[in-house]
């Protein structure tokens, strides 16, 4: 296990990097925004766990090896920010739907097809496997039990910690979507606004490069 002074320090860490609203977050909030508390809350659960398979493959040293690998990184990133501005598009594509559907208890896709896409576009993160990378291995100590099992140990932390903060994120989005969903065309424009936020994060994870 890790020892309780490296783990607090991580969880010191880990509350500073995820307070800051990073792809994860802005995903969420615009998910928030076209579908609902619901919708948001589902997309914040898929990319949640997304983390536990990428921090198994860093555990087992595979993480190490794609970071290094600018082709597998740029595969990896080109990918995650096509689905974004996908999803974004659809979202404006169909932001009259939206406005229609907001009065309805119903999800306007499944819980498993958000889920799944949430799921997507955490596993397509490479900012999330480079700070798995670069972050985890600086808070386990190397005379203190398995390497591995520390850092699925301080992965896992990581995750609660990211659901709980993003699921914030959602609460509180959800509660401006509210106040807009009283007039159609506000949800409208709300809805639009949520798919040309993930459509500029696609794009802002395109011209990122793996030094960041």
């Amino acid at each position: 296990m890790v020892p309780l002074d490296n783990l607090l320090a991580f969880i010191a860490a880990a509350i500073v990097l995820i307070m800051i609203p990073g792809p994860a977050v802005l995903f969420s909030v615009g998910r928030t925004l076209t579908l609902g508390r619901r919708g948001g809350l589902l997309s914040v659960a898929g990319v949640t766990l997304a983390l536990i398979p990428i921090v198994a493959l860093v555990a087992a040293g595979v993480g190490a090896i794609i970071a290094q690998s600018l082709a597998l990184f740029t595969v990896l990133k080109i990918a995650g920010a096509l689905y974004l501005m996908y999803l974004g598009v659809q979202a404006i594509r169909h932001r009259r739907d939206a406005a229609a559907d907001v009065t309805s208890t119903a999800l306007p896709a499944s819980p498993a097809r958000q889920l799944w896409q949430g799921f997507v576009v955490g596993i397509t993160n490479p900012k999330t496997l480079a700070f798995f990378v670069a972050v985890l291995p600086q808070f386990v100590d190397l005379q203190t039990g398995s390497v591995s099992l520390q850092m699925l140990e301080l992965g896992l932390v990581f995750a609660m910690i990211a659901l709980v903060s993003d699921s914030i994120w959602v609460f509180m989005a959800a509660g401006a979507r509210a106040w807009f969903a009283r007039s159609p065309r506000r949800i409208e424009t709300l809805t639009a606004t949520g798919g040309g936020m993930m459509i500029g994060l696609g794009a802002i994870l395109l011209v990122t490069g793996p030094e960041h």
